[in-house]
């Protein structure tokens, strides 16, 4: 290497070494107290960093920890499929699906405002919703939940900072509105808020499971911290509904409302021989899967949840208490006539006058005077254990939210002329489900049976409570179906092919608020089928019918009729009666069926 001139002579006198002394800048010396101050303030700092050390990997660690937790770790959520709600034969009811939800990190949004705008309309939001929600602070936004695949594959396009998205489950209900009242819904954390999905909660929800990860800054999942805790799936619920009756007693219930603009109308069916609910239909009703702008009128299940004064339907309750007790026979005459009794100044009478009528006449013709002079000859007592005993003034039995017990006061209490009109159904309210469940005990021999909307096991043993004897239930039956007959007060509740018996029932409405009874009505008819071995109780209810027909016999009956035939069609129960010789006994009794009336 050849060194620079000026350096050369030194070189060359020092040996060939360079000698840094002969600087006179190196060759200064520093002062001392500099050197101390300089040292001190290096040792200052090594001590400085020791004690941080020392402060956030001992003294605070744990507070460090959590801190550097919060931004990168996170423990994620497993959620459970919840389990499957289905119907007698395994068709599906309600079941979860997994749909993406998006959702947003405020802080790292980067969008303009065009952009902004045009996510709020994806997600159906407006740009005021929208805002409020990556205005914000946080590090966690739901955006909108439960997204169509559609529109959430034209937010990914947007290719937007800080916008993410999750699969979540969400509900789905096949059947609609036809099944609403019966299975519920769900809220967007997916508990049960009416109907099974509530009443099964427990059973339905199964066990949310954890994944603990590590995230970098943008959310994205690096790393897995310790031991997967799997989720354990909900219970499916399996229903004693037939979705196949459910929808068609749905129908045809939606139909009469609209024919005789009505209020609302609501359809029970009961299995005569256990005591399932094969339908529990009520309309208006609503979608579950979407309940925006819903109203208290469509969310009621009407059938369980309102109450009402059950008319002549409780006329046979009496006669078989009478024929029970040895009071009468079938064919014991009474008089009605002249078409009204006086009970305590007050005088309950008949449509028509009627003169002398059979027991079996009474229950044929609707006789509110022989009924009143039967249920006048029973202690107050035996009244009311009849009624407690078909199950009035009592819940039903059913795990249902909302199922009430109805009305129905101490035998002490009774004055003469409460008992008079409770013989015929004023005075006491009932659901239209205890109503259907009451006639059980005259489908099944004089033995009420317990409903259940769960599927029985097959072979269950199902033990009734005795009310009547066997003998008296089956002549009650053979009195129902000469009520539903020619001659009777619903001959429409015929079905082609089929035995029934059944009573229909029409009431005044006794508004609230001290009111009273006002010009509005309630229709209902209650039966069942096939008379000699029964296998289904149907009760139809029509409220406030008021295109100027509203007897039970013409307003309800008809949609008993339907529905019985179609189901026990499908249950496979062979027909019992001519059809031919059925239509022509029909015709020729055509005349005296609508004077009747």
């Amino acid at each position: 290497m050849k060194w620079p001139k000026v350096f050369r002579s030194k070189r060359q006198e020092g040996g060939g070494r360079l000698s840094y002394a002969s600087s006179p800048l190196l060759a200064t010396p520093t002062p001392v107290g500099r050197s101390r101050l300089l040292l001190a303030l290096v040792g200052l700092g090594f001590v400085a960093l020791a004690a941080r050390a020392f402060y956030v990997q001992v003294y605070a660690e744990d507070f460090f920890q959590a801190q550097g937790d919060s931004r990168m770790a996170a423990q994620l959520e497993l959620p459970a499929s919840r389990g499957r709600i289905q119907d007698r034969n395994g068709q599906v009811l309600a079941t979860s699906v997994t749909v993406p939800s998006v959702w947003a990190i405020p802080e790292d949004i980067k969008a303009t405002p065009a952009q902004r705008q045009q996510l709020a309309r994806l997600l159906g939001l407006t740009r005021q919703e929208l805002d409020g929600k990556l205005d914000g602070t946080g590090r966690f936004v739901w955006l909108r939940r439960w997204v169509d695949d559609e529109t959430a594959q034209a937010v990914r396009q947007l290719k937007l900072a800080g916008v993410h998205f999750e699969r979540e489950y969400s509900r789905r209900y096949p059947e609609g509105e036809a099944s609403a009242h019966v299975v519920g819904f769900t809220n967007l954390e997916d508990k049960g808020q009416e109907g099974i999905e509530l009443a099964f909660q427990k059973e339905l929800q199964g066990r949310d499971g954890s994944r603990s990860v590590l995230r970098d800054r943008l959310g994205r999942i690096i790393e897995d911290r310790g031991d997967l805790v799997p989720p354990l799936d909900g219970r499916d619920v399996q229903l004693s509904i037939d979705a196949r009756v459910q929808f068609y007693a749905f129908q045809k219930v939606r139909e009469a409302v609209a024919e005789h603009k009505a209020k609302a109308g609501s359809v029970v069916v009961l299995d005569a021989h256990t005591g399932e609910v094969l339908a529990l239909a009520n309309y208006p009703s609503f979608d579950p899967g979407t309940r925006k702008n819903l109203s208290g009128n469509q969310l009621r299940n009407r059938a369980l949840t309102d109450v009402f004064e059950p008319g002549s339907t409780m006329k046979p309750l009496v006669i078989a208490q009478a024929l029970e007790s040895g009071r009468v026979r079938p064919d014991s005459v009474l008089n009605v006539a002249p078409r009204s009794i006086s009970i305590s100044g007050w005088s309950p009478s008949d449509v028509h006058a009627y003169g002398d009528l059979t027991v079996a006449g009474i229950i044929q013709k609707s006789s509110n005077v022989g009924t009143v002079k039967l249920a006048m000859q029973m202690p107050a007592k035996e009244l009311h254990e009849v009624f407690s005993g078909v199950g009035f003034g009592q819940r039903p039995g059913l795990n249902f939210p909302g199922a009430i017990s109805g009305k129905l006061r101490p035998y002490k209490s009774w004055r003469p002329i409460e008992q008079a009109t409770m013989s015929f159904g004023y005075g006491l309210s009932t659901s239209l489900m205890q109503l259907a469940r009451a006639y059980t005990v005259f489908a099944n021999d004089g033995a009420v049976l317990p409903v259940t909307l769960v599927k029985r096991e097959a072979g269950e043993p199902v033990v009734g409570q005795r009310v009547f004897s066997p003998e008296t239930a089956r002549t009650v039956r053979d009195m129902l179906q000469a009520a539903a007959g020619v001659g009777g007060t619903a001959p429409k509740a015929q079905v082609a092919g089929y035995s029934v018996g059944g009573k229909s029932g029409t009431a005044h409405k006794n508004v609230e608020g001290g009111k009273g009874y006002v010009n509005k009505y309630r229709s209902w008819f209650v039966g069942l089928a096939p008379i000699r071995d029964p296998r289904i109780v149907v009760a139809v209810m029509v409220d406030e019918p008021s295109k100027g027909v509203y007897y039970g016999g013409a307003v309800a009956a008809p949609v008993f009729s339907q529905v019985v035939g179609q189901t026990l069609r499908w249950m496979g129960v062979p027909s019992d009666l001519d059809v031919n010789l059925q239509a022509a006994a029909m015709n020729s009794g055509e005349a005296a069926v609508l004077e009747s009336f």
